[in-house]
């Protein structure tokens, strides 16, 4: 779970304002959590108006709630509502302005509606030192044009052949996952990270997009993470002695118990491997 470090300061819409005062963390109230949870809820059977309508609640009781704010703006993200999704982003730069996560997602979108020069100050808020730096400096460098000299100079296209292509594998780095352990993927390229220390699993989706795929108390210390040809996600819950199998629509059921700490897990074909540290020992069960 984020920290709020800072109180509210509105952005003025030509630009963003740093100059919240520093304040003790705290946690949200009980009734923002329960509106964050059911936003939660409804993200994960994909009804998607009412998981930003219960963020957005969860934001009029708790101003601060910063996952809420993220959540929300993912979604619009994700829905190409990118004005919207920009201004969501912004608050939370307000708040929080070392959520680096959240200024490169705002750098990126002003660029998509067109505002690099925006884009670049977005970007400069990024210091070296952050995991996320890598990726802000290629979009950087992506807005800055290179000199047609230089770019003469180092094209070894010949006459008439048509120009390689300039597109690069490129690196990223996914932040504010506390303790990540279990990863697994699906065929749809979406990305599956368990958090052990939050017991959660979130979704990351081919954008970049981050969400919370799965906060439910069945997932208690998540540890090892598989999925199989259907994209089901075995997950091995170290702290219940237990593994959970979770179907594409989020719906879980315990499929193997009684079993001392499972940690790894891996598939062949119908058969799922599970290593057990309290018992020093690997099951074999069969799907």
């Amino acid at each position: 779970m984020k920290k709020l470090l800072i109180t509210l300061c509105l952005l003025a819409n030509t630009g963003f304002a740093l100059c919240a005062e520093p304040v003790e963390p705290y946690e949200s109230s009980t009734e923002a959590k329960l509106q964050y949870n059911q936003g939660v809820d409804y993200y994960k059977i994909g009804q998607y108006d009412r998981a930003m309508a219960s963020f957005r609640q969860a934001i009029n009781i708790d101003p601060n709630y910063i996952d809420a704010y993220f959540n929300l703006g993912s979604i619009l993200e994700y829905l190409k509502q990118d004005d919207a999704a920009l201004a969501v982003f912004k608050q939370i730069i307000v708040r929080k302005p070392d959520d680096y996560e959240s200024v490169y997602k705002a750098a990126n979108l002003s660029n998509k509606l067109g505002q690099p020069d925006k884009a670049k100050t977005y970007l400069a808020l990024i210091p070296p030192e952050s995991s996320i730096y890598t990726k802000a400096k290629t979009l950087l460098d992506s807005l800055t044009p290179a000199e047609p000299q230089k770019a003469a100079e180092n094209s070894d296209t010949a006459p008439g052949q048509e120009p390689k292509s300039s597109l690069e594998p490129v690196n990223h780095v996914y932040n504010n996952i506390v303790s990540p352990t279990g990863i697994t993927t699906d065929s749809a390229g979406n990305i599956f990270v368990a958090a052990f220390a939050d017991n959660i699993i979130y979704k990351i989706n081919p954008a970049g997009n981050k969400v919370i795929f799965i906060k439910d108390a069945k997932i208690n210390g998540p540890i090892g993470m598989v999925s199989d040809d259907v994209g089901n996600i075995y997950v091995s819950n170290y702290n219940n002695n237990n593994v959970v199998k979770i179907t594409p629509q989020g719906v879980i059921s315990v499929l193997i118990s009684n079993i001392q700490k499972p940690y790894g897990l891996h598939i062949n074909g119908n058969i799922l491997f599970v290593s057990l540290q309290g018992s020093n020992s690997v099951l074999k069960y069969k799907l």
